[in-house]
């Protein structure tokens, strides 16, 4: 149950005076909420930066370009003509130092005359600027008399918007948000407290919403900080409880004897890498241990972590148990069937898949086998997880892709079977600090050998100024009969605003199709899915040679044969965008060649970015790096800065924040398992406030 002092702050935004369906519908899309935001997600919204109204020089005096704040005396009006609803609408202001017209186009009738009567003084505020030697504003951002001035503060914060939002309205609801603010009791010790001089919460929230200071709302300042430590301590607690509910002696074990796993290594086509043996060694230790198993398996495009996988289930089918694994899509469900299901026959395991596509009849009867223990493995999607998804013996919960699912699914799939165990998989190499954000203490197998057999793929960086160059050997390696991919950034102009010189695809493929002809083809993210599948196929049975496609073939694409990649605005992607790109070739046994494209001159970033991808494959340090770089947004694959799942942490700031949560989190566990008495509560309010509340349930289970 949410603690009752929270009620206030989880209340509907359209509570709130002037917050009708129109602007609940506009902050779900800004907040991010399937339903109507409450008025916790508004202040959790925090400033993107401020403005400073502060400068009240005399008209003489101000300066073109700035943000200033004049005294005025409104002198008189100019309308438009009747005629011409396009010219502006003039006011003549003065001070006793010189003459400013305040324009305004298109404004609704009557509009202006009320805001800016004559013969009154104003305070307005907006950037000035010269037109015809005379001072103007145009469209002043604040107009107020007397009264109105002497509540503004003169820093004003400026929110992320969504189109059709106004910013004043925004302030506005934030501003009645505050004022519903309860006692929050302190939930952080006060040693924490002395030692990162946290403000309390309330002022905290308050000074970034109304800052006092420009630097109030600065994500390194205390206030943010504060907020931001919030966050992390709520999201580490919550793991900890998870993990300690997990961690609680298991009874039965879930490794069997060997036959089954012996059988899938004699039926692979090539021997299991040294880091592959040393993870399922891991992994079987970890299923004979007397406590659940909590494993992250990770490594880079084609280590083969679905292998491990494999024989992680087999070990549990030994002892005459189930397993399932859960991945983010179908597509990514299919492709481990595709590997599982031979190798999983040759052993005599019985495996089967279950989707959003398995319907009606064939849904039944798969389901009844399943709760009748004839399914050894159960590979899907969310669809694993459904009311009606019944396992005989449940035992092991494979996740792929763990940062695409919340703690709440892998809640749902391990309370499918009694002390079931749990192996994550990660395609994408996580820095050590990220391990610990986002899976709290995992145990951690790294897959670091490519299967043997790979060749190197040679990366290099290229001017655009020689694409012609790139275009002849393009032409020589399609006589050579060789598969080549051209990635570009956009699909068509309509992507293409306020970036011109990115080339989109389906200009880049008219090109290439004018000098190649029907050996060319072309994929992107618009096209049918039946559509897009009819071209791969086509490219994988070399009817065409040339493949131009926007990153869509990022993951889940699989041609072997494919030997040339053509990456072109190589500089507009991320680095862990690019070595997933990169991934698509040197997957056979030829030699690869991988050349980036970038329009000069290049940014610092960007330079650091090639120099990185062009020295190593290697995905873990390419992580570090691009952690160094640009903060883990990319690092997971997920296109904005800051972390997912969090909405004011960030970790390039906040990175020893993270580690301080984690050690608070733990003494909690160690001192107040159980969260009771005073502070106790104060935590249960921090994990509601900061929706971490799946975890309050087991701390009365077992």
């Amino acid at each position: 149950m949410r603690p009752s002092l929270l009620n206030p702050l989880f209340a509907p935004v359209t509570t709130l005076s002037g917050v009708g369906p129109k602007q609940d519908k506009l902050l779900r899309y800004l907040l991010d909420r399937s339903e109507t935001p409450r008025l916790v997600d508004l202040l959790l919204h925090l400033p993107a930066s401020v403005i400073d109204r502060r400068a009240r020089p005399k008209i003489r005096d101000a300066a073109v370009g700035t943000m200033v704040t004049l005294e005025v005396t409104v002198d008189r009006h100019r309308p438009p003509p009747p005629r011409n609803s396009r010219a502006p609408y003039l006011v003549y202001a003065s001070d006793d130092t010189g003459d400013v017209v305040l324009t305004y186009f298109r404004s609704p009738p009557g509009f202006v005359e009320k805001l800016l009567p004559v013969g009154e003084k104003r305070y307005v505020s907006g950037t000035l600027a010269l037109y015809d030697g005379i001072p103007q504003i145009v469209h002043p951002d604040r107009v107020v008399d007397e009264a109105g001035f002497a509540k503004l503060s003169g820093i004003d914060p400026v929110y992320p918007l969504t189109e059709g939002l106004a910013i004043g309205s925004l302030r506005r609801a934030i501003a009645q948000a505050l004022t519903k603010l309860p006692d929050l009791p302190e939930w952080i010790s006060p040693e924490v407290l002395r030692r990162c001089k946290f403000p309390p919460i309330r002022e905290a929230l308050t000074r970034v919403h109304v800052p006092v200071e420009l630097t109030d709302i600065l994500p390194d300042g205390p206030f943010w900080s504060r907020l931001a430590f919030d966050e992390l301590l709520a999201g580490q607690l919550a793991l900890a409880l998870i993990r300690a509910t997990l961690r609680r002696p298991a009874g039965v074990r879930n490794a069997g004897d060997g036959h089954l796993r012996s059988k899938i290594i004699d039926a692979l086509p090539y021997a299991l890498t040294k880091s592959q043996r040393e993870a399922v060694a891991a992994i079987t230790e970890d299923l004979r241990q007397p406590v659940r198993m909590l494993r992250l398996v990770q490594g880079d495009v084609g280590s083969g972590k679905t292998v491990v996988a494999l024989l992680a289930a087999a070990a549990v089918a030994e002892a005459g148990k189930q397993a399932a694994l859960m991945a983010p899509t179908e597509i990514l469900a299919r492709q481990h069937i595709k590997t599982i299901a031979p190798l999983a026959e040759r052993a005599g395991m019985r495996v089967a898949i279950l989707t959003g596509r398995e319907k009606g009849k064939e849904r039944r009867e798969l389901l009844a086998r399943l709760e009748a223990g004839e399914i050894d493995l159960l590979v899907g999607t969310h669809a694993l997880i459904q009311d009606d998804v019944i396992y005989k013996d449940l035992a092991l919960a494979v996740v792929d892709e763990q940062h695409r699912f919340g703690v709440r699914e892998r809640l749902a799939l391990t309370s499918k079977g009694a002390a079931v165990d749990v192996l994550v998989l990660s395609a994408t190499p996580i820095p050590r600090t990220l391990v610990l954000t986002y899976f709290g203490d995992m145990d951690v197998s790294e897959l670091r050998e490519k299967p043997a057999g790979r060749q190197p793929i040679d990366t290099r960086a290229v001017p655009m100024s020689r694409i012609e160059d790139v275009m002849d050997g393009v032409g020589r390696a399609l006589g050579a009969g060789k598969l080549v991919y051209w990635i570009c950034p956009l699909v068509d102009e309509s992507e293409a605003e306020g970036t011109e010189h990115l080339t989109n695809a389906t200009e880049r493929f008219e090109s290439l199709q004018k000098r190649f002809g029907d050996r060319v083809g072309l994929v992107h993210g618009q096209m049918k899915g039946a559509e897009k599948d009819r071209v791969m196929a086509q490219f994988a049975a070399h009817e065409i040679g040339l493949l131009v496609a926007t990153t869509v073939v990022e993951v889940g694409v699989d041609v072997p044969a494919a030997t040339i990649m053509v990456i072109e605005n190589a500089e507009r992607f991320g680095l862990a965008q690019l070595h997933q790109l990169r991934g698509r070739i040197g997957r056979g046994s030829e030699a690869s060649t991988c050349l980036l494209l970038y329009k000069e001159p290049l940014g610092e970033m960007s330079k650091a970015r090639l120099k990185v991808i062009r020295e190593t494959t290697d995905g873990f340090r390419i992580a570090e790096e691009d952690l160094k770089l640009r903060g883990e947004g990319d690092v997971l694959g997920i296109r904005q800065s800051g972390l997912p799942g969090y909405r004011i942490a960030r970790s390039d700031i906040h990175a020893q924040l993270i580690t301080q949560a984690r050690d608070e989190a733990l003494r909690i566990m160690k001192d107040n398992p159980k969260l009771k008495g005073e502070r106790g509560d104060a935590l249960r309010c921090l994990l509601y406030l900061y929706e971490r509340d799946e975890a309050v349930p087991l701390i009365g289970a077992g």
